[in-house]
């Protein structure tokens, strides 16, 4: 029996040759012919071919690349095959890991076909290691480049995201431009409007929730479009909660300005994101038609501040303590996130813990209990 081969192709530019987004394009098609042929000709047996298509060689989270490495440490495989080292990766610190160390523990062999890299001959190693610097070095270049695009692009107010802010949709004539989306844009108004009456976040909120109005991400997905919130937790993400309507009344995009810039990634090998301060965004304004007008954003903008002033005296008063339970504290009942309360009696602050579904809406979650922190912090 010949070796076991698991054969890897990977892809990461848009494909043009493609008819249906759901096919493979003709260059993964051709990657695959060249290495099933080549392990014929070997004698190599296949055990599967593991498919990467518009995943970049610096992403870690490639599915079929995991899957490989999973094969590999189970000692499934004898051999990985590719077309060339820059398919398996172009961080060299995954070369260094896998090809030069982990592959070697498990007694795998890499092989590619383009590039002539194969562990098993004498000497290969210095090559296989002048091609990862070289496609590291083309990773970054690529970077760069894009990040200079990109921010040319924000600088002359074209909007450079896959969605529009919710009361717009992209224009389907200029991606990179929003016009009026009427049914979340009376949504909009409405909200502005309610704050300058009064109404808090949480009131808002409850209000939205109380007239079954769909929040931004449903709505989104109403709309067919392919959105997934993120920080979306059990029913909550089926309301609207105080921090989308916060979200909403501080978002400038309403009165006509496109704002970018506001966080970056830690370098193009980590995707990790970090907040830039307010004087490195990108903001140009009179970009597109406005939902509301000057007047009620700065009158808008007059209460949150008055509003803020006074949450900044009651933190003080609270000394700032750092929540130390944030995001690990959930409803047993709908899985929303709990909300930290406290009150103050005789000179002392008590915190406790709330549903925060509860918090934003009425009848949708029946777990109206709260616990005090001291209890959960000692339970932990």
């Amino acid at each position: 029996m010949g070796k076991i081969t698991d054969i890897y192709v990977r892809l990461s530019d848009e494909d043009r040759d493609k008819r249906n987004t759901e096919d493979e394009s003709e260059s993964i098609q051709n990657q695959k012919s060249m290495l099933i042929n080549y392990c014929i000709e070997q004698g190599w047996e296949i055990n599967r071919i593991l498919c990467d298509e518009d995943y970049s060689g610096a992403d870690r989270e490639r599915p079929a690349f995991n899957q490989l490495l999973k094969d590999c440490e189970e000692r499934k495989i004898d051999i990985v095959l590719c077309k060339t080292q820059s398919r398996f990766s172009r961080d060299m610190e995954i070369v260094e890991k896998y090809i030069h160390g982990k592959f070697l523990e498990w007694n795998i062999r890499f092989v590619s076909v383009v590039d002539h890299a194969d562990t098993d001959v004498a000497g290969n190693k210095k090559a296989r290691q002048i091609n990862g610097l070289i496609n590291e070095w083309y990773l970054e270049d690529l970077s760069d480049n894009i990040r200079k695009t990109l921010y040319h692009k924000k600088i002359k107010g074209e909007y450079c995201c896959p969605y529009a802010p919710y009361g717009y949709k992209l224009d389907p004539e200029n991606k990179h431009h929003f016009v009026i989306d009427p049914p979340a844009a009376e949504i909009v108004r409405s909200i502005f409007e309610m704050y300058k009456c009064g109404m808090g976040y949480i009131r808002i909120a409850k209000e939205l929730n109380k007239r079954q109005i769909p929040p931004p991400g449903i709505y989104k997905t109403m709309q067919g479009i392919n959105y997934k919130n993120p920080n979306s937790q059990g029913a909550s993400s089926k309301q609207w909660r105080d921090s989308t309507v916060r979200y909403i009344l501080h978002h400038e995009v309403y009165t006509g300005a496109v704002i970018q810039g506001k966080s970056k990634n830690l370098s193009y090998k980590n995707k990790k994101r970090i907040k830039l301060p307010e004087n490195e965004w990108i903001i140009v304004h009179d970009m597109h038609e406005p939902i509301i007008d000057k007047a009620l954003w700065e009158d808008v903008q007059s209460l949150i501040n008055e509003h803020r002033v006074k949450t900044k005296k009651f933190k003080e008063e609270d000394n700032s303590e750092i929540n130390p339970l944030r995001g690990i504290v959930f409803c047993k009942e709908c899985g929303a996130g709990m909300w930290r309360m406290s009150y103050k009696c005789a000179d002392k602050r008590y915190k406790y813990y709330r549903c925060r579904t509860v918090k934003n809406s009425d009848g949708v979650c029946s777990n109206s209990d709260s616990i005090k922190q001291i209890t959960i912090e000692t339970a932990v």
